[in-house]
């Protein structure tokens, strides 16, 4: 079982990022997902959730607005639109899948991690 994550890279205050998350070895089409990031010097946070169906998404305050997380079951990929980004957002960026179907916001409630994409946001 295998979570990618990929999309990171270096990008200018106010530009955009999408993230993509691909699973491979079984299908997280009944679980939920999400996105963690570490920023340098600093514990992982969660950012954002989104149920197996993906009718109900849940996000941090600080991203709220801004990024969207979707997911395509049909490809077993979830994504994490990421647009008017700022130095903050600068992190190593960690998908993740959960443990049951519904909304996940805390570490323990995922059961697999991908490797992370660095995202690093210049001013």
């Amino acid at each position: 079982v295998q979570l990618q994550a990929s999309g990171g890279g270096l990008v200018q205050a106010g530009g955009s990022l999408r993230l993509s998350c691909a699973a491979s070895g079984r299908t997280f089409s009944n679980k939920s997902m999400g996105w963690f990031r570490q920023a340098p010097g600093k514990e992982r946070e969660f950012v954002a959730t989104i149920n197996w169906s993906g009718g109900a998404t849940y996000y941090t305050d600080s991203v709220s607005g801004r990024f969207t997380i979707s997911r395509d079951n049909a490809k077993n990929t979830m994504y994490l639109q990421m647009n008017s980004l700022k130095p903050e957002d600068t992190a190593v960026y960690y998908c993740a899948a959960g443990r049951a179907s519904w909304l996940a916001r805390t570490s323990p409630d995922y059961g697999y991690w991908g490797q992370g994409t660095l995202v690093t946001v210049s001013s």
